[in-house]
């Protein structure tokens, strides 16, 4: 098992949408394993493989749920709906969290590491992990999903605070 250092803002590979498995292999499932170590380790709920700049499309999720970490395959949201304001943070802009507004509900389509089709669905939690790590593996981050002002001013602070004036 390895633990990978997580990629943060400015990485570019964070901002690539990432490629579909199409064979789950044992390098897979090893990438797989190596994910969840880290995700426990940074400490965190969930970890797309690009922010361990591996542009493919794999995450790793805990919801805290009792029922463990769990792996997405080439996920892909089906359904979405509601509205909910929670606060968010993201490993890849550690220290920051903001009010985030995303739909309550999301469901997920994705294959395990055995290549069979599972869903996940939910609420609160872990509604919110899903929608926040199939947006990292298109490419995105939790900052696009701020409004236009907070994010003008997240992105003066992740500047300041890169240039080393915080």
């Amino acid at each position: 098992m390895a633990i990978f250092p997580i990629r943060t803002f400015g990485d570019p590979v964070l901002r690539m949408e990432t490629k579909p498995i199409s064979e789950i292999t044992d390098a897979v499932r090893t990438l797989a394993q190596d994910m969840i170590e880290t995700m426990y380790d940074a400490p965190g709920v969930g970890l797309a493989a690009n922010q361990i700049g591996i542009s493919r499309r794999v995450a790793v999720f805990d919801a805290q749920d009792d029922l463990g970490a769990r792996v997405m395959i080439n996920p892909v949201i089906v359904d979405t709906d509601g509205e909910i304001t929670r606060e968010e943070g993201c490993l890849s802009v550690p220290g920051y969290w903001w009010e985030i507004i995303r739909p309550e509900y999301a469901r997920v389509t994705a294959l395990d590491l055995e290549g069979n089709e599972v869903e996940y669905s939910g609420d609160g939690l872990l509604g919110r992990i899903l929608q926040h790590e199939v947006a990292h593996l298109d490419g995105g981050l939790l900052l696009d999903a701020l409004p236009k002002r907070t994010r003008k001013r997240a992105l003066r602070d992740l500047r300041d605070e890169a240039l080393g004036y915080t």
